[in-house]
């Protein structure tokens, strides 16, 4: 008969998860400040990289902590965010559009992360190992720092995209006042 799983298994398998999106993301970082033309955003994702290699160290730290293994486990939503990323990549390079993608695709790995490490550090808590949890803390404080900044660039670069398409005479199809789907679009952005 089958051993019942704990809370602590969840969280070992969570971590497993996170720490697989962790090491996968040091490798997409180079590649999006490669592609990034505002150079705020290509440092912003350089420094993220050196940030990234750090909270793969606390990871490392709260396997320890659990007297587990610090070995990955496939994630398949980290995965997804990062194919649509190289996908934005391909699709808009040399565009003006590019960078407002590239920061999109960040922020979704930035939610994702978020939203783990929130839930690793409650669980850590209730595990009673406040080590484990003030190191998830930690981490969880940089990416939703991170995030933050990303929205401060994007103000920026969703600007200069849409700037440059209006400049380029494709908006409101030549009517002088701006489309129903223009103004959706500026809503949303």
């Amino acid at each position: 008969m089958a051993r019942e799983k704990t809370l602590e298994d969840l969280f070992t398998d969570t971590l497993k998860d996170i720490y697989y999106a962790e090491k996968r993301i040091l490798k997409a970082l180079p590649r999006m400040a490669k592609a990034a033309g505002s150079p705020k955003l290509r440092k912003g994702f350089e420094k993220h990289l050196a940030q990234t290699e750090g909270q793969v160290e606390r990871l490392e730290q709260v396997f320890a902590i659990f007297g587990q293994p610090a070995r990955g486990k496939k994630c398949e939503a980290i995965e997804g965010i990062i194919a649509e990323g190289e996908s934005i990549m391909k699709e808009f390079k040399g565009t003006p559009a590019l960078d407002a993608g590239l920061i999109s695709s960040a922020q979704a790995v930035e939610h994702y992360e978020i939203t783990r490490y929130g839930t690793l550090r409650r669980w850590a808590g209730v595990l009673g190992k406040r080590n484990a949890a003030a190191l998830l803390e930690r981490t969880l404080k940089e990416e939703s720092l991170t995030d933050a900044q990303l929205s401060q660039i994007a103000e920026q670069a969703n600007r200069s995209a849409e700037g440059r398409r209006r400049s380029s005479g494709k908006a409101s199809a030549g009517r002088g006042r701006p489309s129903a789907a223009d103004e959706a679009a500026r809503a949303d952005g």
